[in-house]
Order: C-alpha cells, then structure tokens, then sequence
C-alpha cells in the first residue's frame, strides 16, 4: 500500500500547484483588470472631453490648416487635464487626432491608449494591458444673426459692449459657420450680410463695423429681430445649415417699430419711419436703403396749439394702422391693434394714448417676431444688460427682462408666452459691464453645445 499513498501525495501536490496557479492567474485578472478596468473608464472620458475641445476649439483659425491645429491643441490639453501622467502606473497618450471638414461639418476624430504593468498576471506571460479609447464629436455648421442694440443708453458702456461683441464672434469658425451682422436703436441697419451662396463670415470686416458704432437713439427691438429672421430666410433652403439663430442683445424694452402712417395734413411727412412713444434721440439708416429713420426727424410728428392759454401738443397722427407695414410689399403678418398679449388700440389723438400704445405695439411685436421665427425653426438667444431691465412701465407690468425671455421662449419666462413644441432658446442677464463678456461667452458655449 505504501507505494500506491506515495503516488497519491505526488498527485496532489501537482494538483495543488495547477490550482495555485489557476488561482493566482483569476487573482491577477480580478486585480489587474480591475485596474485597467478603471483606467478605461478615466480614459474614455478623457477622450470625450479631447473631440469637445477640439470642436470648439476648430472655431479659432483663417483657414482649414489653422483650424485643424488650433482643434489638435485643444484636444491634447484636455486629454492631459483628464488623465494625468501615471495614472494607476499608466502611460495614457493620443494616438490620433483627426480633423475632417465634410459637406458644412467639421468632424474630430480621437483615438488614444494608456499601457500600463501588471503584477500577479505576469505567472500567466502578460507584461501590459493597454485599454484604448476612441470619440468623436462632429460639429454642425451655423446660420448665425447677430442683434445688437446701439441705443443712446447704452453710450457709456460703449467700449465694453464692442469688446463682448468682438469676443463673441471670436468663437465661431470663419470658414465653416455664416454670420449676419446687424446693429439697432430707433431704426436698424444690416452691416454685414450673409453670403447665401458660400458658407464663412468676415470677421475682421465685423470688427472694424462694430468698432465704429455710434450708440444714440431708442430702441426698436422689432426692427432687429425682423432684420435677423430676414437674413436667415433669405439663405436657400438647399444652403441652409442645420442649426439657424438669432442672437439678441439689448439693455431696455422695445419702445418703438417702423410705421407708414397716415398723416392729417400729408405734407408733414412723406416717408415710412420709426416711430417711437418717447421723441427724441437719433435714427438710423436712410429710405434708400430700405432701413428706418425716426419719424421725428423731418416729420411733423406733433403740432402745437393753444388751450386755454397753454402750449399743447397734439399728435399730428391720429391712428396707428392695424398691421405692420413699414415694410415695402409687407403682408399681414404682424397685427399692431389688438388684444394679445397686451390690449392696443389704433387710438393716438392724445398723448397719453399715444405713448400706451404705442409702447404695448413695440412690446407685441418684438414678442411675435420672435415667436414667428422660432416656428420657422429658428433658435432665438438673448442677453438682458443693465439695471433698467428689472423695472416696468405704468403702461405694462412686464419688464424688459420678462419679454426678453419671451423672445427666448425659455423655461422661466411667464407663463403666457412659454410655447414647448417650439425651439428653446437661452437668456443670459448682464447686470454690469463686468458681467457682459461672460454673458456673451455663455451663450456662445450654448450655441456651440447644441450644434454638437
């Protein structure tokens, strides 16, 4: 028997050892997989956050070469920012970074990988386990308006408002996105239109416009706004993007719009212009060019009599006309008299009606133009600057700020205007000069996130 229980320790033994082996190479896979398990996952979204930042880094650049490596630095830092060096004994590094401009998109590519030892999996003959990881992030062009309002208000912030201005262009790509200029007060004037044909914008031509600005006058929102949905309609439907904005800046509430009004003595004024409930300050714009001046300006908008013994003006306009038609071939698409949102009557005989109604339309019409445009697809922003915006009229309860969330149709604007089946915009309030760059910044990083 004893040569036979001498065979059997040896059998056991071996078996033994097998298992010991076995146990260590599923210990191993528990430990070093694990680890490569998270440095996978650490990976990933290191990767991720690479194709975000090349994205929106792929803005920055004159030409295609300039953009591709302005997105590949972009790419590297994140990358290094969210997987350091060592990260769990790994060498985490990109492999590729590959930028393709195809049919309006500029797609970013990143691949990467991260060797790291392992420990106990080396009884089994593995050195290294090297998780890859790869994304991709393709950024959509852009049909872009950009609105700002040059109102007299706004004269001593002047400077800050034109530096925001040009820092917000900064972030969009010259060659790949289309963007309209377009600056407002009583009147508006298109400074720099879209090419319909071509995608691209010139940026260094916009710069030197906006550094020319002259801020004077009121603040005729609707104006903007209808010159903003204009351009972006006036692109093909064939060269459309697939993202179309407007982007709205203003620090008041509208307070005047473009009319053809009918005279009481026709002489007293023969031209289609701004009319505004406080007259006073510059217009823009001339007739030739289709763009409004200020009916003040060369009209006789008020005539003056005696009324027991006292100076009164009276209105040298009795009726505003029921639709909008400061427009040459306008339709009637924008009701001035009416009972929603706010209750305008054509009545402007006196000069109490003149300044209620007059205020209600602006304020309508700023909210229908708006409204018509988001149902045409269009996503409308809008950025709120100074203190007036939080304060309302004797004339209407709503603030500045309350209609320009209107316009934006975002989730905390009132109740009466929120419309959910259509495009969902973004509102950003600048209280002072230091808060308008970051403004502006935001709804560029919320512009750029959605074309995404």
């Amino acid at each position: 028997m004893a040569p036979i229980l001498h065979r059997q320790r040896g059998a056991i033994a071996i078996m033994v050892a097998i298992s010991m082996l076995v146990l260590l190479g599923v210990v191993g896979l528990a430990i070093d997989g694990g680890l490569a398990y998270l440095v996978k996952a650490r990976l990933n979204a290191a990767v991720d956050s690479a194709a975000l930042a090349g994205a929106r880094a792929v803005t920055t650049g004159n030409n295609e070469a300039e953009q591709r490596a302005s997105a590949k630095v972009a790419a590297e830092d994140f990358f290094k920012a969210n997987i350091p060096d060592n990260y769990l004994l790994s060498a985490p590094k990109i492999l590729s970074t590959t930028v393709t401009f195809k049919a309006g998109q500029a797609i970013i590519d990143v691949v990467a990988d991260a060797k790291m030892p392992v420990s106990i999996m080396q009884v089994m003959g593995f050195q290294s386990l090297t998780p890859v990881a790869a994304a991709q992030t393709i950024r959509s062009d852009l049909d872009m308006a950009l609105v700002i309002d040059t109102s007299g208000s706004l004269k001593g912030s002047a400077a800050t408002v034109r530096n925001s201005s040009k820092s917000f262009l900064s972030r969009f790509n010259v060659t790949q996105d289309r963007v309209a200029l377009i600056h407002f007060a009583s009147g508006v004037e298109t400074d720099n239109p879209f090419d319909t044909s071509t995608r691209g914008f010139d940026r260094t031509s916009m710069n030197a416009t906006i550094t020319n600005y002259n801020f004077a006058g009121g603040t005729s929102s609707f104006e903007g706004v209808w010159k903003a949905r204009e351009q972006l309609n006036s692109v093909p439907l064939a060269n459309r993007s697939t993202m179309r904005v407007i982007v709205f800046f203003s620090d008041g509430a509208p307070t005047s719009f473009g009319s053809s009004l009918t005279f009481n003595t026709p002489s007293d004024c023969t031209r289609v212009g701004s009319v505004d409930r406080v007259l006073d300050g510059g217009g823009l714009g001339n007739l030739a060019n289709s763009e409004l001046i200020l009916l003040s300006e060369g009209c006789k908008t008020w005539r003056y009599t005696t009324v027991n013994k006292k100076t009164v003006a009276v209105p040298a306009v009795r009726q505003l006309p029921a639709w909008y038609n400061a427009r040459a071939g306008s339709v009637r698409e924008f009701p001035i008299v009416t009972t929603t949102p706010r209750v305008v009557t054509a009545d402007i005989s006196t000069a109490e009606l003149f300044e209620r109604n007059i205020l209600r339309a602006s304020r309508n019409l700023a909210e229908s133009v708006a409204e018509k445009s988001r149902t045409e697809g269009i996503t409308v922003f809008t950025l709120g600057f100074g203190a007036a915006l939080k304060e309302s009229e004797p004339s209407d309860p709503d603030t500045g700020e309350m209609i320009l969330k209107c316009m934006a149709n975002t989730a905390d604007a009132p109740k009466r205007c929120q419309k959910p089946s259509q495009p969902v915009g973004m509102y950003c309030y600048a209280a002072t000069d230091a808060d308008l760059s970051p403004c502006f910044s935001r709804l560029a990083s919320a512009i750029l996130r959605i074309s995404q």
